[in-house]
């Protein structure tokens, strides 16, 4: 069994950060898809692709893919740096503002 252990990204959709300080534990494809020939809709037997696991940390992570003996391998998350801006959303209003307000 392979699987990879990684920390989701946020969403496209949001700019916050929930769901993404855990670490999942989430098992590849071990055969092919199947394509039903009525339907077109494709199928699988293997039941290891539906399973997602989460842990708080990544040392939790790799412990239990040790412990059940998964050959699991770990995706390190590309950080984003911080977006600040001097005097943040508020300086958008403030009364001493020099100069039109215009957007």
């Amino acid at each position: 069994m392979r699987a990879r252990i990684y920390q989701p990204a946020r969403t496209a959709m949001s700019s916050g950060a929930a769901k993404t300080r855990e670490w999942v534990l989430e098992f590849d494809q071990s055969e092919a898809r199947d394509i039903d020939p009525l339907m077109g809709w494709t199928s699988s037997s293997d039941t290891q692709t539906q399973v997602r696991l989460r842990f708080d940390t990544k040392k939790e992570a790799i412990e239990y893919a040790q412990a059940h003996k998964i050959d699991a391998q770990v995706q390190e998350p590309h950080k984003r740096k911080p977006n600040i801006r001097p005097g943040g959303y508020g300086e958008n209003f403030a009364t001493a503002r020099r100069g039109a307000w215009t957007h």
